[in-house]
């Protein structure tokens, strides 16, 4: 039975109650004992590609897409929207079709710079309106509730050759595991403050501390290998994210907000070279059913301004060819607004990637505003196309071992072999 963290700080009062990681590193430890005790049977190879990494960033709620990525010249937009639609002059035209919001300017730079790919119609079939039941089917990549781990912490846990890694994953800003990283055995850090992220007292009292907790168990069973293995693992991790932020000396000004601060320390994590294969960080306060003229605005800047400090500050480390970002949201909005100033849940929604690794330009097929399913956009494109590329042609790993078995094509929008 794996060891809680309430139960786990129970019985240790040397640890800073914030060490969000602590339980993970341990379900990692039991994983590799049952790997030694032969009942593990496969795995992928080391990764290819050592020095990429995916961020992923959640903007949860439901983001309105049609309000993020507008389809300026179709006057439906405007018959729908009424007092939410943006001006056509003030839309930021891409393709003389569709525009961004015009505070996502910092997002236009990107995407004049051959930067930023747009992924046009994205949902899956049967659309659930539900915030937790569509959550559920984006991290783990199943539509069906078959799967009940997360689709990286898939790709995780099938993954060799992490121990050269500090923080194989690293989620900023967050209190639990991103669903879509979790697994049993997921390498996946959380960290809330990086001030906080150690361990508090002498080697003496870390140590006595685990023995009067596994007192009990022999080095021979899981719990022993457990004992042997966890703190090093513990400490190393704490102590090179610390090293990593108190020598990350960065010329770039992110602005000052929860997610600006997130990215940042996970720049200091990429930068110093600390093995991050998949970092996250989240962006809640889409759910717009009301003030969203207000609301999403001020949001989608926050998104903007701080991807884009965070791309410069990796190109300045010259680093940006080994990242990749993904936005996603849970769905989109209904395409009418509503008698409350907002949207209702809704389907299809356009996803962001964006970096030096990306083919700029849009991508699928953009949803018809005269063909709605109930004041719905009927999505055109599975987000699991857009998972596959990032597995085959970004991580090197099998898309149909993560995503199961139904094969989703690949889409040509990296700039890599």
């Amino acid at each position: 039975m794996l060891i809680s963290r309430r139960n786990f700080l129970k019985s240790s009062a040397v640890l800073v109650p914030t060490f969000a990681s602590l339980p993970l590193v341990f379900r990692r430890a039991v994983a590799s004992s049952i790997v030694e005790s032969g009942t593990h049977t496969t795995a992928y190879p080391t990764s290819p590609y050592p020095d990429r990494t995916l961020v992923v960033l959640q903007m949860a709620g439901g983001n309105d897409g049609l309000n993020t990525v507008i389809p300026f010249t179709d006057s439906r937009y405007y018959d729908h929207r009424s007092y939410l639609a943006v001006p056509g002059e003030d839309v930021l035209d891409l393709d003389g079709e569709v525009g961004l919001h015009p505070v996502l300017d910092k997002m236009k730079l990107l995407w004049d710079e051959g930067l930023l790919a747009i992924v046009q119609g994205v949902g899956y079939p049967n659309q659930s309106y539900s915030h937790f039941e569509s959550m559920h089917v984006w991290q783990t990549a199943d539509n069906d509730g078959n799967l009940n781990e997360g689709w990286l912490g898939r790709y995780f846990r099938e993954l060799e050759g992490m121990e050269g890694s500090a923080l194989p994953g690293l989620a900023v800003g967050r209190r639990t595991t991103p669903y879509e990283c979790s697994a049993v055995d997921a390498p996946m850090s959380v960290v809330q403050n990086i001030n906080r992220y150690r361990l508090a007292g002498s080697n003496k009292q870390r140590s006595e501390a685990l023995m009067k907790l596994y007192g009990g168990s022999s080095l021979t069973t899981p719990y022993g290998v457990l004992l042997d293995n966890t703190l090093e693992s513990v400490y190393k991790s704490s102590e090179a994210l610390q090293n990593a932020n108190k020598n990350y000396k960065s010329q770039i000004e992110y602005p000052d907000t929860s997610l600006g601060k997130s990215l940042k320390v996970l720049s200091a994590a990429i930068i110093g070279g600390l093995g991050v294969k998949v970092g996250h960080v989240t962006i809640g306060g889409f759910d717009t059913h009301s003030d969203q003229i207000v609301e999403q605005p001020d949001l989608l800047r926050e998104v903007s301004e701080a991807l884009y400090a965070f791309y410069q500050d990796l190109k300045a480390a010259n680093k940006d060819q080994d990242v990749l970002v993904m936005t996603w949201s849970e769905f989109g909005r209904r395409v009418k607004s509503n008698g409350s100033g907002g949207t209702d849940h809704g389907a299809a929604a356009p996803m962001f990637l964006l970096g030096s690794p990306v083919v700029g330009g849009i991508y699928g097929e953009r949803p018809d505003l005269r063909n709605l399913d109930k004041d719905n956009l009927r999505f055109t494109t599975d987000f699991r196309a857009v998972y596959s590329t990032i597995l085959e042609q970004w991580l090197g790993a099998s898309s149909e071992a993560v995503l199961g078995s139904e094969r989703f094509d690949p889409i040509p929008l990296l700039a890599v072999s």
